[in-house]
């Protein structure tokens, strides 16, 4: 992949209606965690599916530094050679740019006992602590120390399973716990554990690679822990990104049309469904995905976010542009990161009616957007300014177009390719 630029712009202008096939990439939520895994055990793996994006670059620098050796067989796909040859001292200067190196925690204090790393990076959105990382850890006999270089933990010996609850289903740390657990010993629960698709593709590939788990899909994980030298390699296959599946029915959410995404999975995103359908929103599965069609305005819904299968906090920048052109007003309150309301000035900046108030923002629906300048402030927020740019009326320019590469794969030639008025200015 090239690499980005700060000078890196995305034009749009007025498009639709959309037409023609997209296929959904691999899934980022997905594809940095399985990376982080085969830390936990000696061979040679085989990734595929996996998208182009900054953030497999930025995963594959910081695993390389650890003692991995990645290369990228083809555009999709991942070579990764564990030799054993593993140093657990992950440098800041690569932990400090994205927020997944936290999850090399969890194999490394796992299987080696030992773990030194810069607290992590990546998207703004507000204090996201990882003390249940920590504390699930802890119950299992890590310990840690906090220094001005990092986060610091060893543990005397191989971890001890144990009964762990969340006070709240994090994602995060149910990864880690579980990334420790399998080569643990003895018998881990994990109660009340996030439940995304995606911590069902890590668990599908420990269970490849020799790892006993019970419960997965459940909010109940029970882990059987193996011996590490029992673990071995495997290939695998990344699970597709629900993200961007929302990302292109948005799209033609605010321009009308007709598409198929392939390779949506619509179990993994049935709530999102039935609010896009409850908008006025045709969407029907087909064999290898969704047929999604839009050909009025839609109208405005009331939306939260919470915890899968609730509406995820990652699909809230699209409901909130597709709020912004929806007849009536709706309102999206914010249950999970505080700090995720920051994108709202830029779509103010199209002609967007938006008011927040605390962890509400208030969207009255216009009948059309008008093009701007506007900056991306992280990932999906500079998705759906894209989204929101091919239905505004004039033209959008999107600057800091880096944070959409880190979680998005040739977001503009898939657009183009439906007939969207876009296109990329390096």
């Amino acid at each position: 992949m090239s690499s980005p630029t700060s000078e890196s712009v995305i034009v749009c202008s007025q498009s639709g209606p959309l037409s023609g096939k997209v296929t959904v990439p691999g899934a980022k939520n997905s594809v940095l965690k399985l990376m982080a895994a085969t830390l936990l055990a000696d061979g040679v793996y085989e990734l595929r599916n996996v998208p182009d994006i900054t953030d497999v670059d930025y995963m594959t620098d910081l695993l390389v530094a650890l003692g991995l050796d990645i290369e990228r067989i083809d555009r999709h796909c991942l070579r990764i050679v564990n030799s054993g040859r593993i140093s657990p001292v992950a440098p800041f200067a690569l932990a400090d740019r994205i927020r997944a190196s936290v999850n090399v925690l969890g194999p490394l204090i796992g299987r080696f006992g030992d773990v030194h790393l810069a607290l992590p990076g990546g998207d703004d959105f507000g204090g996201r602590p990882i003390d249940m990382h920590l504390s699930g850890l802890e119950a299992m006999g890590a310990q840690f120390d906090i220094t001005e270089d990092g986060l610091v933990g060893r543990s005397t010996g191989r971890l001890k399973g144990a009964d762990i609850t969340f006070a709240f289903p994090s994602v995060g740390a149910t990864e880690n716990i579980l990334m420790a657990a399998v080569v643990a010993d003895g018998v881990t629960t994990i109660s009340n554990a996030a439940r995304e698709p995606e911590i069902g593709d890590l668990c599908a590939m420990l269970r490849s690679m020799g790892a006993h788990i019970d419960g997965v899909g459940t909010s109940t994980l029970v882990i059987r822990g193996v011996s590490p030298a029992s673990m071995q390699s495997c290939v695998h296959e990344v699970v597709s990104d629900r993200v961007q599946a929302a990302t292109f029915i948005a799209a033609v959410a605010m321009c009308g049309g007709d598409i198929d995404v392939l390779r949506a999975v619509p179990g993994h995103m049935e709530m999102l469904l039935t609010r896009y359908a409850d908008m006025g929103m045709s969407i029907l599965p087909i064999e290898d995905g969704l047929r999604v069609s839009c050909h009025q305005r839609l109208s405005s819904i009331d939306v939260a976010t919470l915890p899968y299968p609730g509406i995820a906090t990652d699909y809230k920048p699209l409901l909130v542009a597709m709020l912004a052109t929806a007849d009536g007003t709706g309102i999206v309150t914010e249950n999970l990161y505080p700090g995720r309301f920051r994108y709202i000035e830029e779509l103010q900046k199209l002609g967007a009616d938006i008011s927040v108030d605390g962890h509400h923002a208030v969207v009255r629906g216009r009948e059309h957007l008008v093009g701007a300048t506007v900056v991306a402030p992280d990932i999906r927020a500079g998705a759906a300014l894209v989204v929101a740019g091919l239905a505004a009326q004039g033209m959008t320019e999107i600057h800091d177009v880096h944070h959409i590469d880190r979680g998005y794969d040739n977001l503009v030639g898939r657009l183009a390719s439906l007939g969207g008025s876009i296109n990329r200015i390096d």
